[in-house]
């Protein structure tokens, strides 16, 4: 039984849309329509955070690693920066074209995935919205998430590709083609370092598992249904 249920009215049914999140301050973030709702489990408490209004609405919900920051991407394509302990935002940053549902934090660098088919490279303490601009994917980017030594990016789109990008990279390093339909669900193991694990979505069905040291893809199941989401237990492998 769950121990608690949380009302989400308007919560969206987009299978590309990321509107869920928890942060290591123990406050889950949920996106409902135009708002953005925060839950502290420590003591139950709802706060609501923002409305963008009627002219936009919520897209993805990203956590930093560990301090207050919290980002929003929205439907006009702007990601925006607040600061909890404050309940203030900090920055508005441009730079994509079309919604933004996919947002991945390094303890640097805060990565953002569009339907325009860019993945934004930002770094909070520079001036520029963005600074770097990676191009590899040919529909909306709707994977994003860093390896947990931050060396490596993976992005997964609704063109079926799996891509891997370094650091230093202007172009991916690992480039996988075999899911047949698109790669939202994606995760790092924190256990054995550089093995990914990406989900295809209706048409795929499959997981797969992958090297990223070698290259080479280990392992694939069948679940029979579209993978929405992946994640390691942090414990246990």
């Amino acid at each position: 039984m769950p121990i608690k249920v949380l009302d989400a009215p308007a919560l969206q049914d987009d299978y590309y849309l990321n509107l869920i999140d928890w942060s290591s301050q123990n406050f889950l973030a949920v996106g409902l329509s135009s708002s953005v709702y925060l839950w502290n489990a420590a003591n139950s408490k709802v706060n609501k955070l923002c409305d963008l209004g009627a002219a936009d609405s919520t897209t993805a919900v990203g956590w930093s690693l560990k301090g207050p920051h919290f980002s929003l991407g929205t439907n006009n394509g702007d990601v925006q920066i607040w600061d909890i302990a404050k309940m203030k935002k900090v920055r508005t940053l441009g730079g994509h074209s079309n919604r933004v549902g996919a947002i991945a934090w390094s303890s640097s660098l805060l990565s953002t995935g569009s339907r325009d088919k860019t993945i934004l490279q930002r770094d909070l303490r520079e001036s520029a919205p963005f600074v770097n601009r990676l191009l590899g994917h040919r529909q909306e980017v709707c994977g994003l998430k860093w390896s947990p030594d931050e060396q490596q990016l993976c992005s997964g789109g609704n063109d079926n590709k799996l891509l891997v990008w370094n650091t230093h990279s202007a172009e991916p390093i690992l480039k996988y083609c075999d899911h047949l339909a698109a790669v939202k669900a994606v995760a790092w193991s924190p256990h054995q370092h550089g093995l990914l694990v990406s989900g295809g979505g209706t048409a795929d069905r499959t997981i797969r598992f992958r090297n990223t040291l070698s290259g080479s893809t280990v392992k694939t199941v069948d679940v029979g249904s579209q993978v929405c989401n992946l994640m390691f237990s942090k414990s246990l492998n």
